[in-house]
C-alpha cells in the first residue's frame, strides 16, 4: 500500500460545489482508504491505498459524485511523483514568493499543437515550464489579472488540470511523509 495524493478540482471556491473536509475524510475512510488526511479546504487529500493513478482517480470521482451529488475531477500523484515534482523545480532561481509560484497538475501530457499555442502566448513577465504532466508557473504580479493563469485554467490544454501553489505542494509532501 502506498501514499497517494488526490487533488480535487474546483471545490469550495464559492457557495456552490461545497465539500466539507470532515465529510470527505469520513467518506474515504469508509471506503477502506487508510491514513486519510486533508490539507486546507481546497480538496487536497493524502491517503494510503493499493490503487493509484487512473483507477484511483475513477473510483474517487464516482464515489464523490454519489456521495456529494457533484462531478469533481480528481488528479492523483503518488508520493514519489509529488517528490519528483518538487525536486525538478525548474523555476527555483526565479520564483521568490511561493504563493505566486504554482504547479498545474494535468490528467495527461497536452498534445503538441496545444503546447505550441501556449508557448506562443505573450505572458511576460510571467514564466512557465511544461514538464510532463505538470506546468510550473511563476506569476510575479500575482494571479488576479494573470494572463497565464487564465490560459492554464480555461481548457485550452485539452486535458483536465488543477493548480496548487508551492506552499501547498510542499505541505502535501510533508503530510504524505508524516
Amino acid at each position: 500500500m502506498g501514499r497517494q495524493i488526490a487533488l480535487l478540482r474546483a471545490i469550495n471556491l464559492g457557495p456552490r460545489r461545497r465539500v466539507a473536509m470532515g465529510d470527505l475524510r469520513e467518506l474515504l475512510a469508509s471506503l477502506g482508504y487508510a491514513d486519510v488526511r486533508t490539507l486546507l479546504q481546497s480538496g487536497n487529500v493524502v491517503l494510503t491505498s493499493t490503487r493509484s493513478g487512473k483507477p484511483l482517480e475513477r473510483e474517487l470521482e464516482e464515489q464523490l459524485s454519489t456521495r456529494f451529488g457533484i462531478d469533481i475531477p480528481v488528479l492523483v500523484r503518488t508520493r514519489a511523483e509529488l517528490a519528483a515534482v518538487i525536486e525538478r523545480n525548474p523555476l527555483a532561481d526565479l520564483a521568490a514568493d511561493p504563493k505566486r509560484y504554482q504547479v498545474t497538475f494535468l490528467s495527461a501530457k497536452p498534445d503538441a499543437p496545444r503546447v505550441r499555442e501556449l508557448v506562443g502566448l505573450d505572458v511576460a513577465p510571467e514564466q512557465f515550464v511544461i514538464s510532463g504532466r505538470e506546468i510550473y508557473a511563476w506569476h510575479p504580479d500575482g494571479l488576479q489579472r494573470s494572463r497565464l493563469a487564465a490560459a492554464l485554467s480555461d481548457g485550452k490544454l485539452g486535458v483536465t488540470g488543477t493548480s496548487r501553489n508551492w506552499n501547498t505542494i510542499t505541505k502535501l509532501l510533508a503530510l504524505a511523509d508524516d
